[in-house]
């Protein structure tokens, strides 16, 4: 005849489940419970399914809750930014745009549309290129011109690419 679980018929066993599956340590929870390490670790295993699939929805839960938070948030410092523009006043409206942003930042990051670090696009035409070839082409005889042509070139396109 099986062995019944000790934990399974435990009075407190709704406590022990929501224990184990908030990740509590088992050594801790039989201390509790008066009872063995050796049987909540058995126990653990009969835990329903979906008993275990309540934490997934808890956090899935809290994630859409701060969303909405942040959600309101932006919806609050775009509202102070309305009224400190009918106000005309423009330092509050600065402030009210700043927080603005950050919370469209945040949604941004939140929905997996921005991502973290710098990105930086240089866009180099084939008419540029094309241009200085024949500029460069053409200096080839005044070789001391063409240095210095290809010096200016590289400074003035560095002075482009950081602005």
């Amino acid at each position: 005849m099986p062995r019944v679980c000790i934990a399974c018929n435990h009075p407190e066993k709704e406590k022990i489940d929501k224990l184990l599956v908030e990740g509590k340590p088992i050594r801790n929870i039989a201390e509790r419970f008066s009872l063995s390490s050796t049987s909540v670790y058995r126990h653990k295993s009969h835990l329903n399914g979906t008993l275990i699939k309540a934490k997934g929805v808890k956090e899935i839960a809290q994630a859409d809750n701060l969303l909405e938070q942040v959600k309101d948030l932006q919806t609050r410092a775009l509202n102070i930014l309305s009224k400190t523009e009918e106000a005309e006043d423009w330092r509050a409206a600065t402030g009210a745009i700043r927080e603005a942003r950050k919370c469209l930042e945040l949604l941004g990051k939140i929905a997996g549309e921005l991502k973290e670090g710098q990105t930086v696009n240089i866009i180099v035409s084939p008419q540029w290129i094309e241009v200085r070839s024949v500029v460069l082409e053409a200096l080839a005889p005044y070789h001391e011109a063409q240095i210095s042509v290809s010096r200016a070139l590289e400074r003035f396109n560095h002075g482009k690419s950081s602005t």
